[in-house]
């Protein structure tokens, strides 16, 4: 019979987005750390990379079942935390059901780590949640994490002595958070995109980032009447222990369909990261043209920037373009459609810096070319399909005409 674990730690991983090219140190890692650390991640674990396009989600799944203890949802891979097995490890204080007002996930954990009572807890922001695509989240919203957490200590805190959150919000917002809820221990974070290579302390309260795409972790142990923590980076490993053999065979598999070469790079793109903005302006160019569309909007974050070499390959086209985005035609609201600078303004704030062709934009924009996600979050919802994909749109971009 197995023995019960017994808790030293608190491990967390945020925003892997599927990064399993390289995942077999922090696989192996988090395995071994089970022996005596609760393992946790900060969101946004799906999405990403060819591997949750052609698998689906299912390594991904398997992996949070396999080797995790709490997790938090993020904007990415919304719908996954409603499956069994994920949904049961799953935690959130401030997801509810808008019918009925009740939570979409368990709120709280309570586990034993060291000598301590510590309840676990998840939120996520709000802007976080509006990037979910509006069909995904139909029926759910979120209250304001200061007011659903605060309740939440009301509720247990004769049950715990620590209290740790796991926040898809954004470190400068986790920041406040802090600030706002001087009982909190420990804040991990998630959701930002940015290195942040040490802890930082707000009063008592330390928030601290691992780094994503499966590079490395965060922390927290208690010491003495507080917490120390640190960042790191996961150590090389060359093989996964036989209990994570399925999940190697899985990543193999796809492996070999993403290496499919789809046509040598045009010499622009070539040896070297992405350059997402520039080849965003090529696309919207050949589109405003090609389409014959009278305006283009495209938000830079609809793309990623891999490193390429001098040929795409499948895997390649899906790390840039890993959301799958239906070109469709748009409405513009009414009060945007006289002001072309404050709609692009509107739509930065919202999702990100955004391309636009042709340049300047006409007066009036009653539609516009953009993706579904756009149209549908932030914009009037859609005219009609396009008819492409921006995925088919951008492997053109980068592989037509002359490549010598």
């Amino acid at each position: 019979m197995t023995a019960p674990r017994r808790f030293r730690r608190i491990v967390a991983t945020t925003d892997v987005h599927s990064a399993f090219d390289d995942a077999v140190p922090m696989l192996a890692r988090l395995h071994a750390a089970r022996r005596d650390s609760f393992v946790v991640d900060c969101g946004d674990f799906f999405e990403g990379t060819g591997y949750y396009r052609l698998g689906q989600g299912r390594i991904e799944q398997d992996v949070l079942v396999r080797l995790y203890d709490a997790v938090v949802p993020g904007n990415h891979g919304w719908v996954h935390h409603f499956e069994p097995g994920l949904h049961d490890i799953t935690v959130c204080a401030n997801a509810i059901d808008d019918e009925t007002g009740e939570p979409l996930f368990r709120p709280i954990r309570l586990v034993r780590v060291g000598s301590r009572r510590v309840a676990v807890t998840g939120i996520i922001g709000q802007q976080a949640f509006n990037a979910i695509p509006a069909d995904q989240r139909a029926g759910h919203r979120v209250s304001e994490p200061v007011r659903a957490l605060r309740e939440l200590m009301l509720a247990h805190h004769h049950q715990a002595d620590s209290w740790v959150v796991l926040s898809h919000s954004g470190f400068d917002e986790d920041l406040k958070l802090a600030a706002a809820c001087p009982f909190l221990d420990v804040v991990f974070a998630g959701h930002c995109h940015s290195e942040r290579p040490e802890p930082v302390p707000v009063g008592d309260t330390l928030v601290l980032k691992g780094g994503e795409l499966a590079t490395g972790y965060a922390l927290a142990e208690p010491m003495g009447v507080g917490w120390a923590a640190q960042v790191g980076s996961f150590p090389p490993a060359a093989v996964l222990p036989h209990e994570l053999a399925p999940v190697r065979q899985a990543v193999d598999a796809l492996r070999e369909e993403l290496r499919a070469p789809l046509g040598p790079l045009r010499v622009p793109y070539r040896n070297g990261p992405l350059d997402r903005r520039a080849l965003l302006t090529d696309v919207a160019d050949r589109l405003h043209h090609g389409l014959g569309a009278e305006a283009v909007l495209l938000n830079e974050t609809a793309l990623r920037s891999p490193e390429l070499r001098t040929v795409l390959t499948r895997g390649e086209l899906l790390a840039i373009e890993p959301f799958d985005n239906q070109l469709v035609h748009a409405h513009v609201p009414e009060h945007f459609a006289t002001a072309p600078k404050a709609l692009v303004a509107h739509l930065t704030e919202q999702a990100g810096p955004v391309v636009s062709a042709p340049g300047p934009l006409p007066d009036r924009l009653p539609t516009v070319l953009t993706t579904g996600y756009l149209a549908d979050a932030y914009l009037g919802g859609r005219t009609r399909q396009a008819g492409i994909r921006l995925s088919q749109a951008v492997r053109h971009t980068l592989t037509d005409g002359d490549s010598r």
